[in-house]
């Protein structure tokens, strides 16, 4: 017969309470967000910045990346949608419909702003608006979801503010970064750490 094991009453506390914080943080946030859809944007915009910097025209650049944000809408969309079915998490009502108000405000003021930008040819402050308003609505609508995607959002944030001070130029470079790589990494660290 063996000796009973004795178990130290405080780790027994500790992971106790370690296991009704991670349920109750669980319980509360929207897990439905798509490691998996985050990546293929990633891929989508990775490859658009190819495409873009190859264009004549500031033009054909703009509608180029409309495109993709339409992409990139679709696929997020699509993805976030089976993930929700898969973990069984609302989307419409609870966190999830949280994470989508606290989402939209900022995507829309990048939809204002863009056809304002356009509308005065001001190509150069797209990149960084876009990234700044992404990273805006990604933090706010993140407080609802799992730790990483803020810290996402504060990515996006502070490589939108540089990309505001740099030259049209680098536009490319920093959706690609941003829209591309940002999106690739922490869309496998959420596919890793929150299935999928």
């Amino acid at each position: 017969m063996k000796p009973a094991k004795v178990v130290n009453i405080n780790e027994r506390a500790f992971e106790n309470l370690k296991y009704i914080r991670e349920t109750m943080e669980r319980a509360g946030s929207f897990t439905a967000v798509p490691g998996w859809g985050g990546i293929l944007m990633g891929v989508s915009a990775l490859l658009t910045a190819f495409i873009s910097g190859q264009l004549p025209s500031n033009d054909l650049w703009f509608a180029t990346w409309l495109g993709e944000a339409a992409l990139a809408f679709g696929i997020g969309a699509w993805a976030m949608l089976q993930k929700a079915k898969a973990v069984k998490s609302p989307i419409l009502y609870g966190p999830g419909r949280k994470f989508a108000v606290g989402l939209c405000p900022a995507m829309i003021a990048g939809a204002v702003l863009t056809g304002v930008l356009y509308q005065n040819d001001l190509f150069g402050l797209m990149p960084g608006i876009w990234l700044l308003l992404y990273g805006v609505a990604v933090v706010t609508g993140g407080a609802f979801s799992v730790r990483v995607v803020p810290i996402m959002g504060v990515c996006f944030m502070v490589l939108g503010a540089v990309a505001l001070f740099s030259p049209l130029q680098l536009a490319n470079w920093f959706m690609a970064i941003g829209f591309g790589g940002l999106h690739v990494a922490f869309g496998i660290v959420i596919a890793r750490r929150y299935g999928g």
